[in-house]
């Protein structure tokens, strides 16, 4: 009998790839193991292992199998059930889940090596010059990997020269798999065992005489073991000796010490935990967590509304504790990597080396041993911190998920494939793992707080800020007014430069914060009003003043600052607009003895740029954190008593049926770090418009009015979450071509569906990277089944992609899009 074996390969293709494979490896295969397949004419990809069976292709002869990577899963099968759901509902391929689901060192890709060939007899004359140099580099190497050819002839794209020499018969080609993780091994010592008695170790000595920095090494070993029964580090011997490693290398030479290694995690926290039975918690704190076990014994997910400062973490704390009583793993959802710094610190009070931590900051060996950690229900893994990718690790034992900042839209991936959003995903994760799920927030999503009122999700409310401080004092700042009057000093009026100077004199800490990086977004001639405009993208170019650059932040094109206009010659650059740039320079202007720091996408590309920013802010090092929306999300600062909104109109005016929902959340979070303490907090918003309903809302803090007034608008516009909400984006470099095809598949969709069809309509930046874009935007009404709505769509797109003209324009798939 035949054996086959399908498998899901790392690429956007929709259906599964069927390999032959022998009788014992069908069965030593299971579903989730990592194998070593060839794929098109050379490569060799890593896939995984999805359904070992006994029927042979009938479109193709199937390959066989190149070799198997794992001795067991790597992917459980509940985790691959969840992997196949987020494909399905956001419309991508299980392929792109894998992708962006297994850490990068899991996905091993074979590469190209050119090896000369040896029977070949070469005519040099007849080679080109590109070949001769190739030809050279094989006579004093034995291969050469593709990436080694691009240096040696400076050119991208060399794949057309190597293919005509290995065409002429010069060189031949090899695929080569090559394994990226490599373990951490820690070298340690110990004395040889002919050594462990009294006698002979005196002997030793005696011996070592005439060598006394080898002597000392022995003597400082012995002190070592003396102090403590753990293994000893080379590092450790040589520090505490005195002696070189060359001198280490004599001893272990001489067989008088044993080298050996342990293999150790890259990331290790300290062991040290406290009592979670300590935290005592209010009455409010109280109510809320039998609310939130209500929810749980019905089996729902449980909504946690609490006002910012309320004391949410240590509700999750004592849910978190019962959970790893029962034995189980817990994921603690954040939306923002800053976030995990300062919450790493306080979980590790409590629970120790029991805490992990998961996401795009950490290296890909880092990754793979948290990932290894949660599969084998390590006890360094029994709580996973982590952004929004943490919810495809291999929990075999979830017990509990916890999503902070429930509301936040960092939790929705945009790019690449697939774009899903982590809360409602991890919702579905809680369920096929009969889990608990709790979404804390102070500002809850529309949709959240929906579910909450029809009773699918469970509520817990905290109204009252931990220790009853009060709620920071809001105050709105009319700058059309101070403008109008001439009383603003650069982008600060005079009540926020008073209640700044009044906040230094007493020793507190200030946050600004201004949703816009860089120094000023826009660089305009003032003779004849032209703008620097991105060469790739419909967007004006941000000045950058600490590399003096101008830059686009969709597609990263830069370029020094001119001295003159481009268009016109004229030297009147005039900067219009802001940015945190901008802000930080002012205050050094108005308060030079003020150290002033800037938290934003420029200052935080490092792995521990966030923390050393956030700990040093703590630890009162600066005075002023100039921040965008970064400084908004769930940061606990004692010693904040003032935070600026430097303008509130511009999240206002957004182009989006979401712009005043997430002006009011952000405004309520960032206001939200003033006063957490005993002294009432100051929050003054500049705006042009005071009288804004957002705006009058934020300073009463009446969120139930807010979503009274959103339902609404989104009943009567149809918006989520009264409706579903597919966006198509069509993506093309020919402008007509783009325009035509956007038309025949909104007809199509219209002719299909029937539902309510928006668009094609351009987005407000047209064009990002030289692509152009247009989106259409299907709504879908509760009632209609949404399965049967992205099978109609699916079929379309078959049919659109018959069309030859159209077979270079890209669709993307939005679902539930943000």
């Amino acid at each position: 009998m035949e054996y086959f074996l399908e498998v899901v390969l790392p690429i956007p293709l929709e259906k599964l790839f069927t390999y032959k494979i022998s009788e014992a490896e069908a069965d030593f295969i299971q579903a989730g193991m990592r194998v070593a397949v060839p794929f098109g004419k050379t490569k060799i990809y890593t896939a995984l292992a999805y359904k070992v069976h006994t029927h042979a292709p009938e479109a193709y002869e199937p390959k066989e199998i190149y070799q198997i990577l794992d001795e067991r899963p790597v992917v459980d099968k509940v985790q691959l059930k969840h992997w196949e759901w987020v494909a399905n509902y956001y419309m991508c391929t299980l392929g792109e889940v894998v992708r962006s689901a297994l850490p990068s060192a899991f996905l091993l890709e074979s590469e190209t090596l050119i090896l000369p060939n040896k029977n070949a007899k070469v005519d040099e004359l007849q080679l080109t010059d590109d070949e001769f140099l190739i030809y050279e580099a094989l006579q004093h190497q034995t291969a050469l990997k593709i990436s080694e050819v691009s240096d040696i002839l400076d050119k991208k794209n060399v794949l057309k020269i190597v293919n005509a020499m290995v065409h002429k018969g010069i060189v031949l080609q090899k695929e080569e798999l090559y394994e990226q993780y490599r373990p951490k091994l820690v070298r340690y010592v110990k004395l040889a065992e002919q050594f462990e008695g009294e006698e002979q170790l005196s002997e030793l000595l005696n011996d070592l005489n005439r060598a006394p920095k080898q002597s000392q090494v022995v003597l400082s070993l012995f002190q070592l073991r003396a102090k403590s029964a753990k293994p000893i580090p080379i590092s450790e011997l040589e520090k505490e000796s005195g002696g070189s490693r060359s001198v280490i290398k004599a001893l272990i030479d001489k067989n008088i010490l044993e080298e050996y290694h342990i293999r150790k995690d890259r990331v290790e926290f300290d062991g040290r935990s406290g009592d979670v039975g300590a935290i005592e918690l209010n009455e409010h704190q109280h109510r809320a967590l039998d609310d939130i076990q209500h929810g749980f014994d019905e089996e729902k997910p449980v909504l946690l509304h609490g006002v910012t400062s309320s004391g949410k973490t240590e509700v999750y704390v004592k849910l978190i504790k019962k959970c790893l009583d029962e034995g189980k793993q817990a994921l603690y959802l954040l939306p923002e990597i800053a976030l995990t710094s300062q919450l790493i610190n306080r979980l590790q009070q409590y629970f120790g080396h029991q805490v992990s931590v998961y996401h795009s900051k950490y290296s890909i060996h880092e990754r793979v041993e948290v990932w290894n950690n949660v599969l084998n229900d390590a006890e360094k893994a029994r709580i996973v911190i982590g952004a929004r990718s943490s919810l495809f690790l291999p929990f075999t034992n979830l017990g509990l998920v916890v999503v902070d900042e429930e509301h936040e839209n960092s939790f929705k991936q945009f790019d690449p494939a697939p774009r899903y959003q982590a809360r409602d995903a991890a919702v579905v994760l809680a369920a096929l793992h009969s889990a608990n799920i709790v979404l804390g927030s102070a500002t809850p999503s529309i949709e959240s707080m929906y579910n909450a009122k029809t009773a699918k999700y469970g509520y817990a409310s905290m109204a009252h800020r931990f220790g009853d401080v009060l709620m920071p004092d809001i105050n709105l700042v009319d700058i059309k007014e101070a403008t109008r009057k001439r009383r603003m000093k650069g982008h600060f009026s005079e009540t926020l430069i008073k209640a700044i100077e009044e906040a230094l004199e007493e020793g507190e800490q200030i946050i600004l914060f201004q949703n816009r990086r860089g120094f000023a977004p826009v660089v305009e001639c003032t003779t004849c009003g032209h703008v620097a405009q991105c060469p790739n993208c419909d967007v004006s170019l941000t000045y950058h003043q600490h590399r003096n650059q101008l830059r686009c932040h969709y597609c990263g094109y830069h370029m020094a600052l001119q001295q003159a206009c481009l268009a016109c010659g004229s030297p009147t650059l005039d900067k219009k607009g802001f940015g945190t740039e901008q802000i930080q320079l002012e205050l050094g202007q108005l308060f030079p003895d003020v150290s002033v720091g800037r938290m934003d996408l420029d200052t935080t590309r490092g792995k521990y740029a966030y923390e050393k920013i956030i700990s040093s802010f703590e630890n009162q090092e600066m005075d002023i954190l100039v921040g965008t929306q970064m400084v908004t999300k769930g940061l606990d600062f004692r010693n904040v008593s003032l935070v600026g909104i430097m303008n509130a109109d511009s999240m206002l005016n957004f182009p989006d049926y979401r712009a005043h929902e997430r002006s009011f959340q952000m405004l309520t979070q960032v206001a939200g770090r003033a006063g957490r303490t005993k002294k009432r907090g100051k929050v003054l918003i500049q705006t042009y418009n005071p009288y804004h309903q957002i705006l009058q809302q934020v300073t009463t803090n009446n969120y139930d009015k807010m979503f009274q007034e959103q339902f609404y608008e989104r009943e009567q516009f149809k918006y989520p979450p009264l409706v579903r909400l597919i966006k198509i984006t069509l993506k093309d470099k020919d402008f007509n071509k783009l325009n035509e095809a956007a038309d025949w598949m909104a007809g199509s969709l219209r002719n299909v569906l029937g539902t309510q069809i928006l668009g094609p309509e351009y987005p407000p930046v047209a064009r990002i990277r030289r692509d152009y874009l247009k989106n259409i935007l299907i709504k879908i009404p509760r009632k209609q089944p949404l399965a049967q709505t992205k099978n109609s769509i699916k079929r379309i797109e078959k049919s659109f992609n018959a069309i030859s003209k159209y077979k270079s324009i890209r669709l993307v798939y939005n679902v539930d899009h943000i």
